[in-house]
This record gives structure tokens, sequence and C-alpha cells, in this order.
């Protein structure tokens, strides 16, 4: 028998425009389901374009949480989300319908099924020495720097990936322990949770054209007049929403730096390098175990993928870890 405080979730992840809202409202409808928003950038009530949030005619079909509800001079750690994810969890249950997470943020989903590592706060001083030291020696050269320090943290983060690079390398200097030992240390995960993830991951090519027309649709839908309106708030750069693809792109052009067609070839090539880091993240990461079942599909979503895709929900449904 399952425990009675057993509850049971299911992810929708993979990257950018692989078709992960279109999947979450049919499973919302065939289950019974109430999807939560795991993407860093819908959290944003000011990015609705941008971000790609559900419109009104997908929040009609299904009940949604967590979309648009924080401010964009606020900013939206992996901590603050699982706080919030849980309760809607929790909501969800208490409900007695299906809680589907949606979303491309790995960090987040991590934080849900693995916790969180309590790290001692980092003084400003080793920041703006990570800081200065990766833009000296580069990104290679960082990432060496790292590796010199945290060599299991290296050898798990990509060089690209310069806020975790950076994160790690904060942690490091600045605690005297690395990153990798804190994460050993961190909490345990919510052990009344048991998921199943659906993770898509399309041909490379198929998934790099989809990022191509969802910049272009976003312009259509009003990007620009989104990253105006943002950029007349003042807000401080460091900010996450301000950090999000399409807002330096289209402030460069909007500020009179670059041609509109630059504009739009940038935010196109910042999409995809996006969405490569999001592919590499859940190609591989999210690994199966008791609580988590995970059914990779290797194709952008189609309605023919949903007779599989079903079966694998019934039957995780179905089936209950002792």
């Amino acid at each position: 028998m399952a425990s009675p405080s057993e509850t049971s979730i299911v992810i929708v992840a993979g990257p950018t425009a692989s078709g992960k809202s279109a999947l979450g409202l049919h499973l919302a409808e065939r289950f019974d389901g109430t999807i939560i928003n795991a993407d860093s950038q819908q959290v944003y009530r000011d990015l609705a374009v941008l971000s790609a949030r559900p419109g009104a005619a997908e929040l009609a079909r299904a009940p949604h949480r967590l979309y648009g509800v924080i401010d964009a001079a606020e900013a939206c750690s992996a901590g603050r989300w699982r706080h919030l994810a849980l309760e809607a969890i929790a909501e969800a249950h208490r409900e007695r319908r299906l809680p589907i997470l949606v979303g491309g943020t790995g960090l987040y989903l991590e934080a849900l099924l693995r916790g969180l590592a309590e790290l001692p706060p980092i003084p400003a001083a080793a920041r703006t020495e990570a800081q200065a030291l990766r833009e000296s020696l580069g990104q290679a050269g960082f990432h060496a720097a790292l590796a010199a320090l945290d060599p299991e943290s290296a050898q798990r983060l990509a060089p690209a990936d310069k806020q975790r690079v950076t994160r790690a390398y904060e942690v490091a200097r600045a605690t005297g322990v690395p990153m990798s030992e804190w994460r050993r240390r961190q909490q345990a995960p919510n052990a009344g949770l048991r998921a199943a993830a659906i993770v898509l991951l399309p041909p490379r090519d198929v998934l790099y054209r989809a990022c191509d027309a969802r910049v272009l649709a976003m312009i259509e839908a009003g990007a620009e007049a989104e990253v105006e309106t943002l950029m007349r708030r003042g807000l401080a750069p460091n900010l996450p929403a301000m950090k999000a693809v399409g807002v330096r792109e289209l402030g460069a052009f909007l500020s009179g730096q670059v041609s509109h067609a630059q504009a739009v070839a940038a935010m196109q090539q910042a999409t995809r390098n996006y969405a490569k880091r999001q592919y590499t993240w859940f190609g591989r990461r999210l690994p199966i175990s008791n609580s988590l079942k995970k059914l990779p599909v290797e194709t952008q979503f189609s309605e023919s993928l949903l007779p599989e895709i079903f079966s694998f929900i019934r039957e995780f449904l179905l089936t209950r870890t002792l």
C-alpha cells in the first residue's frame, strides 16, 4: 500500500520551444490537473511576451499557478520558487487535482526534488573578486580557476554556464568549502513527493528552427513594447528579469545601438544558446530513481505522442512505491 502522505506529481520538462506548454495542457485536461509553472522567467508578470507565458485561451482550459506572480523589481531564487511550488502542489492535492509542473528551469526542478544547500552569506568582497577574475581570465580561464578550488563542480558545470560557475567560485573562496560539499550537505528532498517526468528533447536542428520562429512570433506579439515598458522602470540590470532573453537585445535596438534586423538576429541566437544549455542539462540530469520515473521523448511535442505519454502517466499513477 502507498503511504497516505505520498503526493504524486508530473513534470513536463525540456528546452524552450519543445512543446512543453501544449503537452502540459493535454495532461491537465486528461488527468484533472493543475499546471504549476517551473520556468524562471514566466514567474515575472512583466515578461508575458518574452517568456511565452500562457494566454487567456490556455488559462481557460486548466488551472494555472505561479505564472506572472512576481514583480520584475524582485528576484525569485530557486529557494523562493521551491517554497511557492510546494504550496501550489499541496493546494492541488487538497483539491484532488494532479500537480503538473511545466517548465525548462532545471535548477528549480532540482531544488524541488533534491532540496537546496544551506549556504552561509557570501561577502560582497568575494562576489567582486569572482567577477573581476572572470573578466580578466575569460570564460575558459575562470573555469580552470574553479577547477583548482572545486574540481567536482567544475566537472559538473560547463564553462559557458557563467552564473553557476561564478557562484561556485564565490562559495569556495568565501567559505573554504567547495560547492560540491555544500550540495552533499543539502536538505533532504521532500520525502512525500514522487514524480513522473516527461522530458522533451527534439533533434537540435528542429529545436533551433522552432526557437527562431518563436522569436518572430514574440516580435509580432509586442515584445518590443514589453521591453520598452520594462526599460522605463530603470531597474537594476543584474535583476533576473532584466537578464531575460530579449531584454538586452531589443533594448539595444530601442536605444538606437543596433538595427531592428540585428536585434532580432541577436535575440534568435541568444534563444538558441539558451535552448542548447537547457538541452544539455535535461540530457544529463533528473536521474531515474524510486521517486522519479522518466520518459525521454526525442522529438518535438505533437498530439501523435499522446497515447504513449498517457499510458506512461496512467501506469505511474497506478503504481506506488511501498
